[in-house]
């Protein structure tokens, strides 16, 4: 059985320090994705997102394990967030949140494994999201990070300092509001849970 330790290879990505905010090189990858909008504590849409996204790569990863004899770890969940008008996600009006959810997929998944994928899963269980979902290289490039232990309620003051480190290394915000689920909210205590925050950046002009 070949193992592929993906979490081991991309530990400067998914484990990064969360002593000190960082730029990092993020490489393009392969990602099952969905968009979507809404407040993501009352959407409906957002937990059935969810539920097709884990429903298609458990799918992937079985069906890898039992026919080519790889076996690798589900990411973490990943999401993007955004808004038409940045002031509207600044003073969490949570309703009008744009956001994409998407798991990481190792090289040896295609497009064809991932529309197989779909289809297992649909014969198994209703997945109203499920034709929502899309396969996809993703590449942010140079971006900040930390890693935040706590709430993701009081994440707003590490984000302001992590948007203050990017204006002093001469960079500025490129791209969409970045974060990697660390931990289970429905298996650990808010303050011991680990999430990723990233933002791309660009280097700022000197004109």
């Amino acid at each position: 059985m070949e193992k592929l330790d993906l979490r081991k290879q991309l530990k400067h990505l998914y484990n990064p320090s969360k002593k000190e905010f960082e730029l990092t090189d993020v490489p393009a990858m392969k990602f099952v994705m969905i968009d979507g909008q809404g407040d993501p504590n009352t959407s409906e849409t957002f937990q059935s997102a969810m539920q097709a996204l884990y429903s298609v790569a458990y799918t992937l990863k079985f069906e890898f394990k039992k026919k080519q004899g790889v076996d690798y770890p589900v990411m973490p969940l990943e999401g993007l967030w955004w808004a038409d008008d940045m002031d509207v996600f600044k003073i969490e009006k949570k309703a009008d949140w744009k956001w994409t959810l998407m798991i990481m997929q190792p090289d040896v998944v295609s497009e064809k494994h991932f529309r197989s994928a779909c289809e297992q899963a649909a014969a198994k269980k209703d997945l109203p999201e499920l034709s929502s979902l899309r396969f996809e290289h993703f590449r942010e490039g140079m971006s900040a990070q930390i890693l935040y232990l706590g709430p993701y309620s009081d994440e707003g003051p590490t984000i302001a300092r992590m948007h203050e480190f990017i204006q002093e290394s001469g960079h500025m915000l490129h791209g969409k509001h970045h974060e990697v689920y660390l931990g289970d909210p429905r298996r650990s205590a808010p303050e011991k849970l680990k999430t990723v925050l990233r933002q791309p950046v660009k280097r700022r002009s000197k004109s």
